[in-house]
């Protein structure tokens, strides 16, 4: 197992992606600590999930919440090797959408749910880190759309730049902590079939779109699980000598 003994924190572990890795992190023997704030999320997550992972209800916006999940962890398993960072989530709802339409207030919410709470778990999880003395690793959830935009379907440039931004932020911490044994990575997906994506998921004219621009497997939307065995890797000791890397999951899209 390549996780055997591993204590992980996914912030964002309750659905989608993040639940998707949770269920993986422990076939492959970690514990972990899922954080979520949809109610019936949590309900569902701790009944499947079972004793091998401790849920909280907490807000990754928040700022002491990374920290109080990693404390968790140290208390609940025991030790603490590795951060997910999956939660964030599409703009729309504050107003995100193309420049000359994009508020201020947008601009903020945007950066806040996708950035913001990027920074304060990875802040965490390198003090934690830094503390104990035996590094760990952090992996942190991008988007192809920071380096390959689609203007006529996915036009919100506030997630965009908050996307592109943890590209930057998780390349600048990997460098400056690598002496350290601290390694950051990120993971790009493309339109991945979650909760988030569900305008897209719903709309015929994106699908035949990314029929093409996702031509792998016969032209679909990725799931969930097809990030898995790369965030599995991630957080073993198997990425021991990989820091500082964006590794696009996106059927195709980048290349098309």
């Amino acid at each position: 197992m390549q996780l055997k003994n591993k204590k992980i924190v996914i912030i964002g572990g309750t659905s989608g992606i993040g639940l998707s890795a949770a269920f993986a992190f422990i076939k492959q023997g970690a514990k972990v600590v899922c954080v979520g704030l949809n109610n019936e999320n949590i309900k569902i997550a701790a009944e499947q999930l079972g004793d091998y992972a401790c849920i909280l209800p907490l807000d990754a916006t928040a700022e002491e919440t990374a920290t109080t999940a990693i404390d968790t962890c140290l208390r609940q398993f025991g030790d603490f090797n590795g951060l997910y960072h999956v939660a964030g989530g599409s703009g729309r709802r504050f107003g995100d959408g193309p420049l000359h339409e994009l508020t201020v207030e947008a601009w903020e919410q945007t950066l806040h749910l996708n950035l913001t709470s990027l920074m304060l778990s990875n802040r965490a999880a390198v003090k934690k880190f830094l503390e104990t003395g035996k590094g760990g690793s952090i992996l942190n959830m991008g988007s192809v759309l920071s380096m390959h935009p689609s203007p006529k379907y996915f036009a919100t440039h506030a997630y965009a730049a908050a996307k592109s931004a943890i590209i930057g932020f998780s390349k600048s911490i990997a460098a400056y902590y690598a002496e350290k044994n601290i390694r950051v990575n990120v993971i790009a997906p493309a339109l991945t079939a979650t909760p988030m994506s569900q305008r897209a998921m719903n709309d015929e004219a994106i699908l035949s779109y990314v029929k093409h621009k996702q031509p792998l497997d016969g032209g679909r939307p990725g799931r969930p699980q097809d990030l898995d065995s790369l965030a599995v890797y991630f957080m073993s000791d198997g990425s021991a000598f990989t820091t500082g890397q964006v590794v696009k999951v996106d059927g195709g899209w980048s290349v098309l």
